[in-house]
């Protein structure tokens, strides 16, 4: 019987492990669904590309990053943010204290491995 326990707990653990395991964004909590306590994403644009969120690419991809909200114009954006997520966050950051609202200064149109 105490054997079934054990091989179960660590079935169980190690489903865990592998649910805990992803992008930076979605170890970070990436969640369609904003939890009350996110602070809330204010630009109109997406952080990644610059592009006008709910634009020619559909509805936002929403997800929270420590506590952030983060919008994106695609999920294909995700990729980006998560090489380099504090970059992004520095230009949430910035552009918040520059103009509260506003589209970032320099989008990166690079986009990586997708088109716009």
């Amino acid at each position: 019987m105490k054997l079934k326990q054990l091989l179960l707990v660590g079935a169980l653990s190690c489903v865990l492990g592998l649910v805990g395991q992803g992008s930076a964004a979605e170890s970070s909590g990436t969640n369609p669904s904003k939890p009350k306590d996110a602070k809330p994403y204010t630009l109109k644009t997406c952080l990644v590309s610059g592009d006008k969120l709910g634009g020619d690419m559909g509805k936002p991809y929403v997800f929270v990053y420590k506590g952030q909200e983060i919008q994106l114009c695609c999920k294909g954006c995700v990729k980006d943010f998560d090489k380099e997520p504090a970059k992004y966050i520095k230009k949430l950051e910035s552009a918040k204290a520059d103009s509260k609202g506003a589209a970032p200064t320099s989008p990166d149109k690079s986009h990586g491995d997708h088109q716009h």
